[in-house]
């Protein structure tokens, strides 16, 4: 176990304003070391090596309470599910559990970490647009809560499969509102042309109603939207509502059909950069319950549970990437380039989706120099950039670079390109450091091929 052992200075967000996407135990030592959690990042790194994924224990616990104080409070019937495609292991399964949270799993390898820590079934519901039998099965054998039903072969499948085990299932409809989000087109989820969901506007939506509510095996209860990720805006979300809660009125009176449960997915951002402007958990739940408050009244309906679905909102700033520098290139009066030992196999958002980062040098945490750097990864493509053009502290090999906001997606969409093997992921929580995933190895790599 590593820790912080000498004393702490004074710098806050204000004298260092990058320290502010840090989470939210960060400090800085005597030394001019960065510190999360009661650790010292030098010495964390000294005991498991780089590249190297930082989760603080804290911040997540924080902001799962923050997420059932802020909406809970001004709507009491809320459940907060954490969205795993986010990131999920067994340990963070655990912590979500002793929260109260619920999980909302995408694939049968989600629904198997969580089973594997006893996760509450009831508690979790099953998205996804292609969910094979073999995943229902999985699902219907657990007795998992709801399953979001994305399409007419699910409901069919679906229905035949709960059926054939005598089981009636519980069961959303995922609704396309045709609502542009303003985020990336890669992760943009609730238009009209997107794979996912049953649309409004094509009349699809109310066959999949009139189809649920016949199904033999079937009992349905409610609607679910995701807009897609990051949303920074709260007027999508509004929008959103209030084309499902008028289709679901006109649903009640054509089908008998009464919404107990309405599911407004998640997406909410984060600040990944110093120019960020985003809502906070409270003006999200400020803004969203009142809308609903507002619609429930106009429309007549009455009161659903109300289901939220935060994913990078919860880990996102919980997490940070650490690296090593090596090679240092620099091209006169052009670009230097500051080159490190992970990059695009441990981090693909900025190559995939343009996604913008701030950095320190965690081992020498001062006022940078003024001089723009590139920090580069070490994997056989051009587009392997972790950050463009930031203003760093004087570096050198050796030093250690940490990388703010990476707890979300970063991990799970890590590969093995140029055979490189996954990062450890340690777990800090007053002044100790767990490790919650060991380095992967050559071996490890190797492990599942045949000769």
């Amino acid at each position: 176990m590593v820790g912080v052992t000498s004393y702490h200075i004074t710098m806050s967000a204000k004298t260092l304003p990058a320290l502010a996407l840090f989470p939210l135990t960060t400090e800085v030592s005597k030394q001019s070391h960065l510190c999360i959690g009661g650790c010292d990042v030098v010495d964390v790194v000294t005991e498991f090596g780089t590249p190297l994924y930082l989760l603080d224990e804290s911040t997540i616990r924080q902001r799962c309470r923050e997420f059932k104080g802020e909406f809970g409070k001004r709507y009491p019937d809320t459940m907060v599910i954490y969205a795993c495609k986010a990131f999920l292991n067994r340990a963070l399964a655990l912590i979500f559990k002793e929260e109260g949270l619920g999980l909302d799993v995408v694939s049968g390898g989600e629904l198997s970490i969580a089973q594997s820590v006893d996760f509450p079934p009831d508690k979790v519901y099953f998205h996804g647009n292609n969910k094979t039998p073999q995943e229902l099965n999985l699902a219907l054998d657990w007795g998992v809560g709801k399953i979001v039903v994305d399409n007419f072969y699910e409901l069919e499948l679906l229905n035949k499969l709960a059926r054939k085990k005598g089981i009636t299932q519980d069961i959303l409809l995922r609704l396309t509102p045709g609502v542009d989000p303003h985020t990336h087109q890669y992760t943009t989820t609730g238009t009209i042309e997107t794979k996912f969901g049953f649309p409004l506007a094509t009349g699809q939506a109310e066959e999949a109603v009139n189809q649920a509510s016949s199904a033999s095996n079937l009992n349905l209860l409610g609607f679910h939207f995701h807009l897609g990720s990051p949303v920074s805006e709260i007027q999508p979300y509004e929008l959103a509502m209030e084309l499902v809660l008028r289709f679901a009125r006109e649903a009640s009176r054509k089908f008998d059909f009464e919404l107990s449960e309405f599911d407004i997915g998640g997406g909410f951002a984060v600040p990944y950069t110093l120019d960020s402007r985003v809502p906070t958990i409270a003006e999200y739940a400020r803004a969203l319950i009142g809308k609903l408050d507002s619609l429930i009244s106009e429309l007549e309906l009455s009161r659903p549970r109300l289901i939220v679905e935060p994913g990078r909102a919860i880990v996102g700033q919980a997490g940070v990437a650490l690296y090593k520098v090596g090679a240092i290139k620099e091209i006169a009066g052009i670009k230097k380039y500051v080159c490190v030992d992970g990059g695009m196999s441990d981090n693909i958002r900025p190559a995939l989706y343009g996604a913008k980062y701030e950095a320190l040098v965690a081992n020498k945490v001062v006022r940078t120099t003024g001089k723009a750097v590139t920090i580069a990864g070490k994997l056989c493509e051009s587009g392997d950039i972790l950050v463009k053009d930031i203003n760093l502290a004087s570096v050198h090999a050796g030093d250690i670079i940490a990388v703010p906001v990476c707890g979300a997606y970063s991990i799970p969409m890590s590969s093995n390109y140029n055979a490189l093997p996954r990062p450890a992921i340690v777990m800090l929580k007053e002044g100790g450091a767990r490790l919650i995933r060991r380095r992967e190895t050559y071996q490890d790599m190797m492990s599942l091929d045949l000769i």
